[in-house]
């Protein structure tokens, strides 16, 4: 036996599809260089949320907050719900969520950053796995981890404003977790092969659009705009099933939304919020404000696209599609012969859906919609799916060209990292700034629980806040809000303005 022989057939042999470039990506049958890259990139994406969810621990009760927790306490669910339903905004789901992470007072607080944060890197990692599957793809071990993980962090930390896009639950339940949740709805419909499964994930689109609907009027639009886009489409371009069951998902989808938006538009709490802002349909589409609008979509726009950690995303999206295997013929095939056409579907979806919850929400912010980037979140979360997939389908084409695939490989490899290393500088710069204020608020907490255990009613509270979370007695003591809501908190009849910590 010629054992120089068996040693060679026995090693990985790349090069049978014809390229040293698909060699590099993929190190033969096994992948053994693409695992290692795949370990190696993951740990930084990783380590940095758990850096994130660490400083977490930091978080106090602000602002809305203090509203929050002493209804959650003091009245459970029902009165949480009737709170949002009955006075303040009519978004039923979003107070279930409140009561979710409320009803643990300010450990709920702490450990939301962890729990939410989880919850996005799982929704993203499974929606990776399911949109390769249904697309008839295989990627290596622990590329969709990547993907996922990456992207999870620029949609998290990659904002002007994390500790409200992130930290702050009040905010993150309505605008940051609420679109991942809209994703989740996707999975199923991905990942549905039998008619048990088909009626699965129309029931969860139903309900999902239920759910969305209650919870967070943006994300409601967001939603609609891709479904839209999805039936445009022409649905030949659109890996899975056929159009009658596309359109049945969609309707479903649809059907949920509008029920779940008509339940918190005639609420009385949205009827109440639409007059303390001014914020009817006849004055929101008004030519003045809807020009207004406009404009502060365009410098949203602008601090968006010179982002730059949002390359990031486009990087992993090179990763998997230098990596993933599949045939050209096979049901990927119409997205690998006409790319442009989703791309360009994906680009219009991002720039009418950003555009549409800036104007739904101008009336409310005014022209601070362009520095609250808290609310960006809705469709923020497509702009980075959208450039995951662009990144996806240029590494694709790049597959099969020996020194681009090499060149490419090590460029997305190196964008990746420093994504990271960008995100975490101005992370622990926060994380500081919330050590500052944990410690603040958490003696003068010590000091108003005394005092009430004593039996006093009324006592000095110093603003305590953090990147510009309000707190009572904002702006030198002019803005009382919510000074009432912390008296109640601490069961006392009042609290007064003080400029010295106890």
């Amino acid at each position: 036996m010629d054992t120089g022989k068996t040693a060679d057939a026995a090693r990985p042999v790349a090069v049978r599809e014809g390229s040293a470039g698909r060699a590099l990506v993929e190190g033969g049958p096994g992948r053994p260089v693409t695992r290692r890259w795949a370990a190696a990139l993951t740990l930084f994406p990783l380590a940095l949320l758990g850096a994130a969810f660490w400083i977490g621990r930091l978080v106090r009760p602000g602002a809305d907050d203090w509203c929050f927790l002493p209804v959650v306490r003091d009245e459970g669910a029902s009165g949480m719900i009737a709170k949002f339903y009955l006075h303040d905004n009519g978004r039923v789901a979003n107070a279930l969520l409140v009561v979710g992470y409320g009803a643990f007072g300010v450990p709920g607080q702490q450990w939301y950053a962890l729990v939410s944060g989880v919850v996005v890197v799982g929704v993203l990692w499974a929606l990776t796995l399911a949109a390769l599957g249904r697309a008839g793809l295989s990627a290596p071990r622990g590329v969709p981890l990547l993907v996922a993980a990456t992207a999870a962090v620029i949609f998290l930390l990659a904002t002007p404003d994390t500790y409200k896009t992130f930290y702050w639950p009040a905010s993150s339940v309505s605008h940051t977790v609420s679109p991942v949740l809209a994703c989740a709805a996707v999975i199923p419909l991905l990942r549905a092969r039998s008619g048990r499964g088909r009626a699965l994930a129309v029931a969860v689109a139903l309900s999902a659009g239920v759910f969305i609907g209650t919870l967070s009027e943006e994300t409601s639009v967001v939603a609609c705009v891709v479904l839209c886009a999805v039936l445009l489409l022409g649905l030949r371009d659109v890996p899975g099933p056929g159009p009658v069951r596309t359109r049945i998902r969609c309707a479903a989808a649809f059907a949920g939304i509008v029920i779940g938006t008509a339940v918190l538009y005639f609420s009385p709490g949205a009827h109440a919020r639409r007059e303390r802002f001014g914020a009817d349909a006849g004055s929101m589409f008004g030519a003045e404000q809807l020009g207004a609008a406009l404009r502060a979509f365009g410098e949203i726009l602008a601090t968006v696209l010179t982002t730059w950690q949002y390359a990031g995303a486009l990087a992993v999206g090179v990763l998997l599609g230098l990596s993933v295997r599949g045939g050209q013929q096979g049901p990927d095939g119409p997205l690998v012969r006409r790319p442009l056409l989703p791309v360009l579907a994906g680009v219009l979806v991002f720039l009418v859906s950003g555009c549409l919850c800036t104007v739904i929400t101008y009336p409310v912010f005014g022209t601070g919609v362009v520095t609250a980037a808290r609310v960006w979140g809705d469709f923020l979360l497509v702009y980075v799916l959208l450039l995951t997939g662009v990144g996806a389908l240029l590494g694709r084409e790049l597959r099969g060209r020996r020194w681009g695939a090499r060149t490419a490989t090590a460029v997305a490899a190196a964008v990746s990292v420093l994504t990271c290393v960008g995100l975490a500088v101005p992370l622990f710069r926060l994380g500081t700034e919330m050590q500052v204020r944990a410690e603040r608020w958490d003696r003068q907490d010590r000091s108003l629980r005394d005092g009430a255990a004593r039996g006093a009613q009324v006592l000095p509270y110093t603003p305590v806040s953090v990147s510009r979370m309000l707190e009572p007695f904002g702006g030198h003591g002019r803005r009382v809000w919510p000074a009432q809501c912390v008296a109640e908190y601490y069961h006392l009849e009042k609290v007064t303005y003080s400029t010295r910590l106890p």
